[in-house]
């Protein structure tokens, strides 16, 4: 039983929830459900290849991640790198055969961009610096687009596919700023490594002055209404303030270990806005 929440953890529960979370949302934005199959496929799909892309993140990270997070299961001995790799590959290959069900589109989407990009991201472009965190973004964008392509309507997908790219590709430079002694350890040449935490400080000031303005620019023109722009204000407009006062205050680990977690409800709470503004 032990050894079996160990292989839980190694897909990241909360992760894989959020990430099927975000597809409830998504679809109910696009349909409110008239197709329940449908909407079932896209949410099992997009968390079977989350879940996937976690244990196979957690199996390539295992040296790493005996510095930067010794509570992982495979630093830890309870579960092996070759367990991790045959869970990921079993769950690639079930959220495959599960878009396989949805349109030719959603397949395309699906299966011959995001699943590679994933693959790619894990075994090549970790820690290459600025690569590998635009490649983690655009999963995170693309699966707004594969949403939209699944219910054959990809209009209403694009600002939170947009919204989404930019709050993770502002959250992996945060991490990387995190992770900044362990990836040195092990060899990494992530973008804080080469450029120092003092310009990666000003990258992260910029995009999340970038973040900022994308976030109130569907308010301040109309397109969502008061409901969206409360949401927005306290979810993602405040949140991004706070890292800024962070990271100019003290531009370094701790801050950048309270930004990611910052961050991180700021992805769910803008998801939340569009709904938001979308219905009301």
């Amino acid at each position: 039983m032990k050894n079996l929440l160990y292989v839980i953890k190694l897909i990241r529960p909360l992760n894989t929830i959020t990430a099927g979370v975000a597809m409830v949302i998504a679809s109910s934005i696009l349909s409110g459900f008239e197709d329940l199959t449908n909407v079932t496929y896209t949410i099992l799909v997009v968390m079977a290849y989350t879940a996937g892309a976690n244990s196979l993140n957690d199996a390539v990270d295992y040296f790493t991640d005996t510095v930067n997070r010794p509570d992982r299961p495979i630093p830890m001995g309870m579960v092996s790198r070759g367990v991790a790799i045959t869970i990921s590959f079993l769950l690639f290959l079930s959220g495959t055969l599960l878009a396989l069900k949805l349109n030719r589109d959603a397949v395309f989407i699906g299966v011959i961009i995001a699943m590679p990009i994933m693959v790619v991201y894990n075994t090549h472009l970790k820690g290459k610096p600025l690569i590998g965190n635009i490649a983690v973004s655009m999963v995170i964008a693309i699966s707004f687009l594969f949403c939209g392509a699944a219910h054959q309507n990809f209009g209403p997908m694009w600002l939170p596919a947009v919204l989404s790219f930019g709050l993770t590709l502002l959250r992996e430079i945060v991490k990387d700023v995190a992770d900044l002694e362990g990836d040195l350890s092990v060899g990494l040449a992530t973008y804080p490594i080469l450029a120092g935490v003092h310009k990666s400080r000003k990258l992260i000031l910029f995009i999340c002055f970038l973040v900022g303005l994308l976030a109130s620019y569907p308010f301040l023109h109309g397109i969502y209404g008061l409901w969206y722009g409360i949401i927005v204000l306290i979810g993602v407009e405040i949140p991004i303030i706070i890292v800024v006062v962070l990271f100019v205050n003290n531009p370094g680990i701790l801050s950048a270990k309270q930004s990611s977690k910052i961050l991180k409800f700021s992805s769910i709470m803008g998801l939340i806005a569009i709904y938001a503004g979308s219905q009301l």
